[in-house]
């Protein structure tokens, strides 16, 4: 299935898509710039604390290369916003189940805290749902694209049987029996 044919260039889904991977990527540059701002060492496993996060050199670099990314798929948008929202998302939970696993250990090397775990499940959900929005449901409505891509039968739309019977019977049409 390719995805970038099944939906129209100004559709209104593109604007939440971008909307949604503009604002988180922001937080995460803003996070990032202020990580690099104060100086912190690169590999330290104690990173101070950064509006409230535990941070270090590494895991700045790595919040302003994701927002970067995010960023990016706002200025490209549709469907390519949409899948970068929901990798990113997908890949936000998976490190906060990584980096659970690694809290107190010297394999810390992004300074994580528990703060920090929830932070990352938290924010991985929204970009998901940011990405997941109109495109993933079991109740698509029949003219969301994705439905209609999904199901090219049952999007085309059909003659109601109320019409068809009504035009057979002459009564109803003006027609003298």
């Amino acid at each position: 299935m390719d995805l970038r044919d099944e939906l129209p260039v100004d559709h209104r889904l593109a604007q939440v898509y971008r909307i949604g991977a503009g604002l988180c990527g922001a937080a995460l540059l803003v996070f990032g710039c202020l990580g690099l701002a104060d100086g912190l060492e690169l590999f330290s496993t104690q990173g101070p604390s950064i509006a409230g996060l535990s941070s270090n050199g590494l895991l700045s670099l790595v919040s302003i290369v994701t927002a970067l990314v995010l960023i990016l798929g706002a200025v490209v948008g549709g469907n390519t916003a949409s899948t970068i929202n929901m990798t990113v998302g997908a890949l936000f939970v998976l490190s906060g189940f990584a980096n659970l696993a690694l809290l107190d250990s010297d394999a810390n090397v992004l300074a994580f805290r528990m703060p920090n775990v929830l932070f990352s499940f938290v924010m991985g959900l929204i970009i998901a749902t940011f990405g997941m929005y109109g495109r993933v449901s079991g109740r698509l409505p029949l003219d969301n694209p994705y439905y209609r891509h999904r199901h090219p039968a049952a999007a085309k739309p059909a003659r109601p049987a109320a019409l068809t019977a009504a035009a057979a019977r002459p009564e109803i049409s003006g027609q003298k029996v």
